[in-house]
């Protein structure tokens, strides 16, 4: 039997490993050996490893026959030396990845002016968070062509779900959205979603190939918080023009309101031929009422 390792054993990744477990062996790379126990009632072993020390990855190399790489990079800089080191450690041995699947994010893109795009779209980066995504990009896709491993990424947008995922304490602390006029499109996908995606494109995943991992949504910002905000029963949140936010939200909050896109998810129907479980936000937020989709 085949085996997967999982690097970065978050939230999304610990969603597909039952998933996996019944196709592969499966090993998940823990920072702290008190995290080993949950990933082991999911069905995985563990290994204790740390992409900020080099010198701890050294057990990764030559284990696993594909990779599914679920780790963000550092909060400063510009690069991803966890992404550097990983590839390192995997390239020490003869013994290499056959495929490697990375969850990028789709600020990759930079602000659109609310265009539609898809995956042909370069990459134009306007933030320190996501220079490091494409810095992570390219290192692995330059990895993928000196190797021969069959990189793949999933560019994720706004990932929610049902519970701690959507916005509820904002909504709570009455933070303000943009008018209409000023506002961005945003774009989702549920964490069930990409979840699943994670696990379609260790098969159908083709070599250095981005998918953008977004639903079918269309929804301004400040449509999406009046959808979470109506399911929840909590008020909506006032509107603001975009000169009067500055002084009422972080300046990472802020950031988040600077780009506006629409997303093409075409790619991940027709070659992943992945279904949405929740094509909509409204459709996720219906079944999580209880009402019919």
């Amino acid at each position: 039997m085949k085996q997967v390792l999982v690097v970065g054993s978050g939230d999304v990744a610990r969603r597909i490993i039952p998933w996996l477990c019944r196709r592969f062996r499966v090993c998940a790379v823990v920072r702290r050996p008190e995290e080993r126990a949950g990933l082991r009632a999911l069905g995985a072993t563990t290994l204790v490893a740390d992409l900020d020390r080099p010198a701890t990855l050294g057990r990764v190399a030559g284990v696993a026959d594909y990779v599914l790489y679920c780790a963000p990079p550092p909060n400063l800089g510009n690069d991803d030396p966890r992404t550097r080191h990983l590839l390192a450690a995997l390239a020490h041995r003869a013994s290499l990845p056959r495929r490697l699947i990375y969850i990028s994010t789709t600020g990759v893109y930079g602000d659109c002016a609310g265009e539609w795009l898809d995956e042909t779209r370069p990459p134009r980066p306007a933030s320190p968070r996501a220079l490091r995504r494409v810095a992570a990009e390219e290192h692995l896709r330059r990895f993928g062509r000196r190797t021969g491993c069959r990189v793949s990424v999933l560019r994720a947008p706004g990932i929610y779900d049902s519970g701690e995922r959507l916005p509820l304490a904002r909504l709570q602390k009455g933070d303000p959205v943009l008018t209409p006029e000023d506002d961005v499109f945003t774009n989702h996908i549920h964490a069930d979603d990409l979840a699943g995606l994670l696990g379609i494109a260790l098969f159908r995943g083709r070599p250095n190939r981005a998918y953008n991992a977004s639903d079918d949504s269309c929804l301004r910002m400040g449509d999406y918080f009046d959808l979470v905000a109506d399911a929840c029963g909590l008020p909506r949140p006032p509107r603001l023009p975009r000169t009067e936010l500055a002084t009422r939200l972080s300046p990472l909050t802020l950031s988040f309101m600077a780009e506006s896109r629409r997303l093409s998810n075409d790619r991940i129907k027709r070659e992943l031929r992945f279904r949405l479980r929740y094509p909509t936000v409204a459709n996720a937020l219906r079944v999580r009422s209880g009402a019919p989709s």
